[in-house]
């Protein structure tokens, strides 16, 4: 048996704070604790997702939380994988618990995150294809999405308005959602008339830098049904593989080159491959998802997601917004926590955050945004430098 127990969930309001991500991270932590009706010396092991901005405690993420939280003799384990940190995190905390190495471990992200862009950390890198869209291309994350957006316009017919569907979906959730840090509904004319930033995309179509922080308390099944959780949420898998070569598999067009109405759609991608590699690990399969988080960062890119994660066929995502099926009442609703576009990214902490959402929703805790019979649950992201995850969680 694989999986471990989920026995709390914590997060600090995304937002704008000013103020230290040891401060978030903490308040997530405690947050996760009560939740899971335990106290900090229970924890036998600190996981702490890296966060690249905020100097050297943000490098010693495990120890500095541990440090906050007031040493007590656990064990501490940082890890960096840029937006997939959080799920590296889970992945470490899972096979520790599996190992017999600890019984109970926390899991924590946060971040206080610069306005505008995130500048490219890490120094020369003529070896990753993120730093060269970067430096040679000047393709900051917004104009990378755009460019994924024109190629759905041309390959599958996309159009502005779907984009500006999942976006009226999303900020309908994160209306609902206490932590996100944007809480307002918002109509496609919104979306339309907010300004452009990356033609095609607009103010709307993508996500903001946030601050904010979430931590998760797993635990061997044993020690959860000891101490009366028999009934808890499970973490069944986690995938955090690594994308696979010919290019043609990474899906990473040749943007000076390629003409998108005559370049098919690559076999699968590397998303693809992600979410195939957590359901094979789980034993589930699309089919059997109540909802889904998944990596809005551009609303383009949520439709890409769709077909990643087996929802629909290549092309077909669009449609699947259209009508209704991701929305809140739909057959798979997707970003239930209102997503990316209404938290904005708050890096190490967002994929544990993804856990958080699905571990609530599979409770049947989510209040006014509670999908119905909630049972299987998928929560997917992609980060730079050949880094993605998933994690699927099951009642």
């Amino acid at each position: 048996m694989s999986d471990v127990a989920v026995l709390g969930a914590g997060m600090h309001p995304w937002g704008k704070w000013g103020r230290s991500f040891v401060e978030y991270g903490r308040a997530a932590a405690r947050a996760a604790l009560a939740d899971a009706a335990l106290g900090w010396p229970d924890v036998d092991s600190v996981v702490g997702a890296d966060t690249v901005r905020c100097g050297y405690p943000g490098y010693v993420a495990g120890a500095t939380f541990a440090q906050a939280l007031g040493w007590q003799g656990a064990r501490v384990t940082s890890v960096y994988a840029a937006c997939a940190s959080g799920a590296q995190a889970v992945s470490t905390a899972r096979a520790q618990i599996l190992a017999g190495l600890a019984d109970v471990v926390l899991v924590v992200g946060a971040d206080a995150a610069p306005k505008g862009f995130f500048a490219p950390a890490g120094g020369e890198r003529p070896d990753d294809p993120d730093w060269l869209r970067f430096r040679v291309l000047g393709a900051t994350n917004p104009a990378y999405f755009a460019l994924y957006a024109r190629r759905r316009m041309a390959l599958h017919g996309d159009t502005l308005d779907d984009f500006a569907r999942v976006k009226v979906k999303n900020a309908a959730a994160g209306a609902l959602n206490p932590l996100a840090r944007y809480r307002t509904a918002v109509s496609a004319e919104d979306v339309a008339t907010s300004p452009v930033v990356a033609d095609p995309l607009r103010l709307l179509d993508i996500c903001a830098t946030s601050d904010g922080g979430a931590a998760l308390v797993l635990s061997s099944m044993e020690f959860a049904r000891r101490h009366g959780h028999r009934d808890a949420v499970r973490i069944r898998a986690v995938s955090t593989v690594t994308p696979t070569y010919p290019k043609a598999l990474l899906d990473l067009p040749d943007i000076a080159t390629d003409s998108a109405a005559a370049v098919s759609p690559p076999p699968h991608t590397f998303r693809a491959a992600i979410a195939r590699a957590a359901y094979e690990e789980a034993g589930v399969g699309p089919g059997d998802l109540s909802l889904a988080e998944v990596y809005d960062l551009s609303t383009a890119l949520e439709l890409e997601w769709y077909e990643d994660i087996g929802l629909c066929g290549a092309g077909e995502g669009a449609k699947l917004v259209r009508d209704g099926v991701t929305a809140l009442g739909g057959r798979v609703p997707v970003n239930t926590s209102g997503g990316l576009g209404s938290f904005g990214e708050a890096v190490p902490a967002q994929a544990i955050a993804q856990v958080c959402e699905l571990t609530w929703q599979l409770r049947g805790t989510a209040g006014s945004r509670q999908v119905r019979d909630a049972r299987v649950g998928i929560a997917a992201n992609q980060g730079l430098f050949g880094h993605g995850s998933a994690v699927v969680a099951v009642r």
